[in-house]
């Protein structure tokens, strides 16, 4: 009996691993939601919103050609896995003053999964190596 206790404690355990790993598939799904505004990849543009190509690291407002509010050129965020996922929980809490319209993604997993597709692309929308 004691062995199945611990079997099931480790499998739950290994399961509960797999779920809050990142899914750069999964995120490719849901950056569907994003791509009506945003493009991503090689020849990415700005479009409704700027292209995402090198946003990890990245200053917020800092593409060129793209036209931001005040509120994103002077939010001082420089993008990472933290700072995306608060933003896009409630883009207009994170930035008052921002011009995204977009009622945000809730789902912890789903931002994780987001974030690992949008993070491997390089500032030239390469995939990183």
């Amino acid at each position: 009996m004691l062995r199945i206790l611990i079997a099931a404690a480790a499998l739950m355990t290994a399961s509960m691993g797999a779920a809050s790993a990142q899914d750069v598939e999964k995120g490719a799904v849901i950056f569907k939601k994003c791509g009506i505004c945003h493009k991503i990849g090689p020849g990415a543009t700005n479009l409704v919103g700027p292209e995402l190509d090198g946003l990890d690291g990245r200053h917020s407002g800092s593409v060129a050609g793209f036209s931001y509010s005040d509120a994103n050129k002077n939010s001082g965020i420089v993008w990472n896995e933290e700072t995306f996922a608060e933003y896009i929980k409630d883009p207009r809490a994170k930035i008052p003053g921002t011009k995204m319209i977009f009622a945000g993604i809730k789902n912890e997993q789903e931002i994780k999964d987001l974030w690992a597709y949008i993070k491997q692309y390089d500032a030239e929308g390469n995939v990183k190596k």
